[in-house]
């Protein structure tokens, strides 16, 4: 049964989410505004390319990919609700949508689209700042985000070839990076992403 996005030649189990791509895909869409949407889909053809690469399942890089930025347009108003209504960490409240689209966003992502895979849900939540720990797939779709075609940042050439290359290489590259960037424009660093500095910057 051939679908309208044939592009990615991937076929969903309904394991990880219950409809098929077009369907995820159709709701994001409904979720994003069309510069955010086409942003999606860049990062999930890099997604999926590295999961091929780093023995990674394509079907949960693709929904990962698709659902990353899910939230990212919601209201400071409703990320601040969910926080409250599914007890999150109150630190989270002093944040802002850097940090909330991807933690609280796995949350909204799960409650709305009933995507409950907690590799996915970590992957969502952890691409914006990383963890001292991370898996393959958080690896890959934190690297996915940073290097699809679209970025066109000074190093973004590098970053990319980096991570076709060598997916820990380029999720050290990109660390200092946004580490460096941070402290550059005087930004309040969140304590996590210094945790990722120091496990995966600092310790190699």
């Amino acid at each position: 049964k051939k679908r309208a996005y044939i592009v990615n030649k991937i076929e969903y189990s309904g394991e990880f989410f219950s409809g098929t791509r077009a369907e995820l895909v159709a709701a994001v869409k409904q979720s994003l505004s069309e510069h955010r949407f086409q942003h999606v889909l860049r990062v999930e053809q890099a997604a999926i390319k590295l999961a091929k690469l780093n023995d990674v399942s394509t079907e949960k890089a693709s929904i990962a990919a698709l659902t990353h930025d899910y939230s990212k347009e919601r209201s400071d108003s409703e990320f601040k609700e969910t926080i409250k209504k599914y007890s999150m960490d109150p630190d989270l409240l002093n944040w802002g949508n850097f940090i909330w689209h991807g933690v609280v966003g796995a949350q909204i992502v799960s409650h709305e689209l009933g995507i409950t895979d907690p590799e996915i849900l970590n992957a969502i939540s952890r691409h914006t700042v990383g963890a001292p720990k991370m898996t393959k797939l958080d690896q890959l779709i934190y690297v996915a985000d940073f290097v699809e075609d679209g970025r066109d940042f000074p190093d973004a050439q590098i970053a990319r070839s980096l991570a076709y290359a060598d997916l820990q290489a380029a999720v050290i590259f990109e660390t200092k990076h946004t580490l460096q960037y941070l402290m550059s424009s005087n930004k309040t660093i969140y304590p996590a992403a210094i945790q990722t500095y120091n496990a995966w910057v600092a310790g190699h």
